[in-house]
């Protein structure tokens, strides 16, 4: 795909909002960790604490402890405040030499947060990142994606430098929501980096801040086309029933618009002339707003996914251990509300890893079925 974001310079722009963690908050956080993954290793062994990351145990030490850490942290890892729906969370102390060298695929990356004797800061930041999710709502993860790890490894991977997945390198990762197929994708993506010493930018384009038409907008709030699973969870979902959805919806003007928006995996060919050119027109509007960040080791990027796709610019991986590596956790926020028709979609048999969810919350599960599905490999990268 064609875009002008493969050309944006990798900076951080000065109008995205940026906070930053006052040093004492920043080291609450990292003692934090260490403390938790100090207790794990003596009760359960990191290997265990770190196969999913939701063991009991586990998630009693982030439930337990996350309230012990300054209010500074969770005023920092609110939803963004501005119109852009993103916000760079800063000076979270991290230095390159203690991870080790980056992963050469995620699942290298998980095994090995469960040796301590190589790799036990791996657990430890992952550790940090539920702490940081935990103070902004609810983690989760996905039962079909990273064997359901709520800590998800974002890393270049060999073979798939072309793919529309977080494992790609070479080609322009298209901007999407995050999961916008399913009705239960997280309120909130949290991205943070260990590595990125070419300043690979992450792309973040806000739908209130594109100009469209009064009846582009009614055309795109039409529930028309569906969008159907990325890579990630394998294929053969083309084959099932799906519900057309909103690309667009807002019950208070622009001003509060929202949208789920992931043309790769949008039949647009089977809609009519006048959507397609509405939704062309939302794609150009996209990439005429979107800005760059490019994370610095200790910085965390929040994405507001009802209000903001993400992807990342191209670049070219060495792996030589000095790649990009971030670390990314879903998020639900309990207080927001979606549409109510959402609770009828089909989720396509996807099912969501929710171990924080306290009784009387939303089912962990909703709409789903069984289908005709070609499970894959692929489902062992990720789309973001």
């Amino acid at each position: 795909m064609k875009s002008v974001l493969s050309e944006r310079k990798t900076l951080h722009p000065q109008n995205v909002e940026r906070r930053e963690l006052p040093a004492a908050a920043g080291q609450a956080v990292r003692e934090l960790a260490r403390e938790i993954s100090t207790t794990l290793d003596a009760t359960l062994g990191e290997a265990d604490a770190a196969r999913t990351l939701t063991h009991p145990a586990l998630i009693e030490q982030i439930d337990a402890r996350v309230a012990e850490l300054p209010r500074e942290v969770r005023q920092a890892v609110r939803p963004p405040a501005t119109a852009h729906g993103a916000t760079i969370v800063s000076r979270l102390p991290v230095t390159d030499k203690e991870f080790g060298p980056t992963p050469p695929s995620w699942r290298e990356a998980a095994r090995w947060s469960g040796e301590p004797a190589t790799r036990a800061n791996s657990l430890q930041f992952d550790l940090v990142m539920l702490l940081l999710a935990r103070s902004a709502g609810e983690p989760f993860g996905w039962q079909g994606q990273q064997g359901g790890r709520l800590v998800n490894n974002i890393v270049p991977a060999a073979g798939h430098e072309h793919e529309q997945s977080g494992a790609s390198s070479k080609t322009l990762l298209s901007p999407h929501t995050e999961d916008a197929f399913h009705p239960e994708r997280a309120h909130l993506l949290m991205l943070g980096c260990l590595r990125n010493p070419g300043l690979v930018g992450t792309t973040v384009s806000s739908v209130r801040r594109v100009e469209l038409s009064a009846e582009q907008r009614g055309l795109l709030s039409t529930p028309v086309l569906p969008i159907l699973p990325d890579v990630s969870y394998g294929g053969g979902y083309e084959k099932c029933s799906a519900t057309p959805i909103p690309t667009l919806w807002s019950a208070a003007g622009p001003d509060e618009q929202t949208l789920r928006y992931d043309p790769a995996y949008t039949p647009l060919d089977d809609a009519a002339p006048e959507f397609r050119a509405a939704y062309a027109r939302l794609t150009a509007e996209l990439e005429r707003v979107c800005v760059t960040a490019a994370l610095a080791p200790g910085e965390v990027l929040l994405v507001d996914n009802d209000v903001t796709v993400h992807g990342r610019v191209p670049f070219t991986a060495r792996y030589d251990g000095t790649d990009r590596w971030l670390k990314r956790v879903n998020i639900r926020l309990p207080e927001r509300q979606r549409r109510t028709a959402e609770a009828d979609e089909n989720s396509y048999g996807q099912r969501i890893v929710a171990p924080f969810r306290s009784a009387g919350t939303l089912p962990i599960e909703r709409g789903t079925h069984e289908w005709d599905v070609v499970p894959n490999d692929r489902g062992t990268l990720e789309h973001s």
